[in-house]
């Protein structure tokens, strides 16, 4: 299930951002919290989800398709085909529980090695609960250390005060944009979504009576 941000605005470019990190972390928290502004306690997320938001990057308009992965085991093999495509990922964990810290780099930097289908896709490495601090149980220096690591970039925030929820994606879509070949692609989107679009309008019936138009739900992978 899709919901979108603000819809069908013109836009410049077009990119696919990818969540992952294990379940219980707050990938859907901080996807709501960066959609809508709001950080309420949220169902863990069964296979995937995506959302679409408009903004504007350093004077760009970007449409992002974020795709929102489930951390549990028996939805891996689901979730594999999603990376396909994608320019930035996501790679959260709690800066509570160790466990999903360590676990990025035992699990989840090796999907992205295997799945990924973008040589020069852009990471992000993101310790979320930060308004926990009491709780704390990996250090900040230790999160820097290991998105050198993995050649990723490293934030922290807070979906729950939104602390450093919008740097988060829009640090992300800066860098991407900085790469020639991921700029290519976000502008590639749009221009196949621009034929697509004139294609259905061309097709549609000029009194615009039938029903036929129920087809076009295929573009949002892209």
């Amino acid at each position: 299930m899709g919901s979108s941000s603000g819809q069908s605005h013109s836009y410049d470019l077009s990119f696919k951002i990818l969540l992952i990190g294990d379940s219980g972390v707050g990938k859907s928290s901080l996807l709501v919290s960066f959609i809508s502004n709001t950080s309420d306690n949220l169902a863990p997320t069964i296979g995937v989800d995506f959302k679409i938001k408009l903004l504007t990057v350093d004077g760009k308009k970007l449409k992002l398709t974020i795709w929102d992965t489930a951390g549990q085991e028996r939805f891996r093999t689901l979730t594999s085909s999603y990376y396909r495509g994608a320019q930035g990922i996501i790679l959260v964990y709690d800066v509570t529980r160790r466990e999903t810290f360590t676990n990025l780099s035992d699990v989840w930097a090796k999907e992205v090695e295997l799945y990924s289908t973008n040589q020069d896709c852009v990471k992000i490495l993101v310790g979320n609960k930060v308004d926990r601090e009491s709780d704390r149980a990996v250090s900040r220096d230790e999160g820097i250390a290991l998105a050198k690591e993995l050649g990723s970039m490293f934030l922290e925030c807070s979906a729950k005060t939104r602390e450093n929820v919008e740097q988060c994606f829009e640090e992300l879509a800066l860098k991407i944009m900085e790469v020639p070949s991921l700029l290519e692609e976000g502008s590639n989107a749009v221009k196949r979504n621009m034929i697509l679009k004139q294609k259905q309008d061309h097709q549609a019936p000029p009194g615009g009576g039938g029903g036929g138009g129920g087809g076009g739900s295929g573009g949002c992978c892209l």
